[in-house]
C-alpha cells in the first residue's frame, strides 16, 4: 500500500555554537525560539571535539527538574553522578536516560584527558502530571 501523504519541509535549523557547563563547547540545535513548536522536545545539543580543552571541565553539579535527558555518546567517556544516588559511565555507543522529575542535582564529567568526545543530548519535557515523579536513571550500553 502506498502512502499518498507528503510532508513539506517547514524550516531548516542551523545549530548555534555555544558553551555550557564549565565551558564545554557545543552546538545548540534546538533553541528556545523552537521550544513551543517542538514540545515535548526542549533542547538538542551536539558536542564533537578532539581538543580536550573543549570538554575537559565537563558539567559539574547542576540542578534539573520536570524533564528527561537522553544522551547518546558516539565517542568518549563521561561519568554521571546525581543526588538520588545514581551513577553510571557513558561510553562510545551507549545511551544515558535520566529523569529529573521532582528534581535532582547531577554532574557529567569526562573520564578521559584526550581524544575525541562526541555525542548529543536531547531534553524531553515530561507531561504536567509526571513532573513531580521520582528521579530516575538508566544506562543502556552499546
Amino acid at each position: 500500500m502506498r502512502n499518498e501523504f507528503t510532508r513539506q519541509l517547514e524550516r531548516l535549523v542551523e545549530g548555534v555554537a555555544t558553551q555550557d557547563g564549565a565551558g564545554v563547547k557545543l552546538t545548540r540545535v534546538l533553541t528556545h525560539d523552537l521550544q513551543r513548536r517542538l514540545d515535548p522536545f526542549l533542547m538538542l545539543d551536539a558536542f564533537h571535539s578532539d581538543t580536550s580543552d573543549d570538554y575537559i571541565a565537563g558539567f559539574p553539579n547542576h540542578p534539573h527538574r520536570g524533564f528527561e535527558t537522553v544522551t547518546y555518546m558516539l565517542a568518549g567517556r563521561m561519568r554521571h553522578r546525581d543526588s538520588a544516588g545514581h551513577e553510571g559511565l557513558l561510553t562510545s555507543g551507549g545511551i544515558q536516560w535520566m529523569t529529573a522529575g521532582s528534581g535532582l542535582i547531577h554532574s557529567e564529567l569526562p573520564e578521559q584527558e584526550d581524544g575525541l568526545m562526541s555525542g548529543f543530548q536531547l531534553w524531553v519535557n515530561l507531561p504536567s502530571q509526571d513532573k513531580m515523579t521520582h528521579p530516575g536513571y538508566r544506562d543502556i550500553p552499546q
